[in-house]
């Protein structure tokens, strides 16, 4: 058995684009959204529908790693910093699932992460990106959490999957930590990033009713009085905080 699977998620004109890490112990995956044209081709899965939700949930199934990690095809892993994400994993056999770093195709770190190792809530952990994110594959499936394939990319809802995942995962029961491994480059852009429409606005206002249910109301006060400028103004951030 590997001690990693990377499952990526693709469409069939893109997977060319994916660069593999330099490791031939750990095992790839490739699930791609549309018709099979090499349907027998080793380790390839091909599904209906849309939503990036749907190809990470049936990553969490055909794994054979002991570690699970989500790769998308603009997305480059560090090897180095991935065996040390994975020996911190090795040392708490109580996570459930590691939160680690990315940087952008300028070097620079696409996010303020914490310096050091941190306990993750569902208030710490809202801006986890899916590629950030590595599961005990094991741990996943006994607590049964899967991502929700009403969000992510290719939804309605078009981000806020990989907070739901980690906030389903805390709720029942798992642990998990932020670890300052800087693993992946990814470019700047991304849906996660995307603000100035009302949908952006309705999508993440959604996430939060998803993740607090009847406290979301307040949850969305404190995160608009941090984002009224991305909001575009306090207007837009009311509607955001009574979910318009």
């Amino acid at each position: 058995m590997p001690v990693l699977t990377i499952g990526y998620s693709t469409l069939s004109d893109r997977r060319p684009n994916i660069q593999l890490p330099d490791n031939n112990d750990w095992e790839y995956q490739f699930h791609i959204q549309g018709a099979a044209k090499t349907p027998d081709e080793k380790n390839t899965f091909y599904l209906q529908g849309k939503g990036v939700a749907k190809s990470r949930n049936n990553a969490l199934d055909q794994a054979s790693g002991t570690y699970l990690l989500f790769g998308d095809d603009d997305v480059v892993f560090d090897p180095a910093q991935l065996e040390l994400a994975i020996e911190y994993l090795n040392q708490h056999p109580e996570l459930s699932l590691l939160l680690v770093a990315a940087k952008d195709e300028t070097g620079q770190l696409r996010k303020n992460y914490p310096k050091k190792p941190t306990k993750l809530t569902r208030f710490n952990s809202a801006r986890a990106a899916t590629y950030e994110m590595i599961v005990r594959v094991e741990a996943v499936r006994t607590l049964g959490v899967r991502f929700d394939e009403d969000f992510g990319a290719g939804a309605k809802n078009y981000l806020g999957d990989e907070y739901i995942f980690i906030a389903d995962l805390l709720k029942a029961g798992g642990k998990a930590d932020f670890a300052p491994f800087v693993i992946a480059t990814h470019p700047s852009e991304s849906s996660g990033s995307r603000w100035g429409k009302p949908e952006d606005r309705q999508a993440r206002a959604k996430v939060f009713t998803r993740v607090f249910g009847a406290l979301a109301p307040l949850i969305r006060i404190a995160f608009a009085a941090r984002r009224i400028k991305e909001f575009g103004g306090i207007g837009n951030a009311i509607r955001f905080v009574v979910g318009s």
